[in-house]
């Protein structure tokens, strides 16, 4: 059965809202991408409209800007930190925005979504 962004089905109360139609394709869900620290491996997603999304499920390496400097550079990445998006995600080391990594620089925060983007961009903090 497809994953679909409609509304839930039951109320907060438990009640089922009364069925009015069926699933719209433009409501089309696809599972999320649990971007982690491991080997590169990316894939390139069809999305609406004929448009593409690069899904990134897991890298070892993140672009880290220097807001002082102004620089970029690729290091690699050393450990995860924490992740405050939610205690499973930060459980699990996933990596999305906002996580924060221990980097070969120091700490760096995400700031690209890795599961949309396919790139990891972070700033030191």
């Amino acid at each position: 059965m497809a994953r679909s962004q409609w509304r839930s089905r039951r109320k907060f109360t438990g009640k089922k809202y009364r069925h009015s139609r069926k699933k719209r394709k433009r409501e089309l869900e696809r599972p999320p991408i649990n971007t982690v620290i491991g080997t590169d491996r990316k894939k390139e997603q069809r999305v609406m409209g004929g448009n593409s999304k690069l899904k990134l499920f897991s890298s070892v390496f993140v672009n880290v800007t220097d807001l002082n400097t102004n620089k970029t550079s690729k290091v690699k990445i050393l450990k995860f930190e924490s992740n405050e998006a939610s205690l499973d995600l930060n459980r699990r080391h996933i990596l999305t925005r906002g996580a924060v990594v221990e980097t070969e620089l120091g700490k760096a925060k995400i700031t690209s979504r890795p599961g949309q983007h396919g790139v990891l961009n972070a700033v030191l903090i």
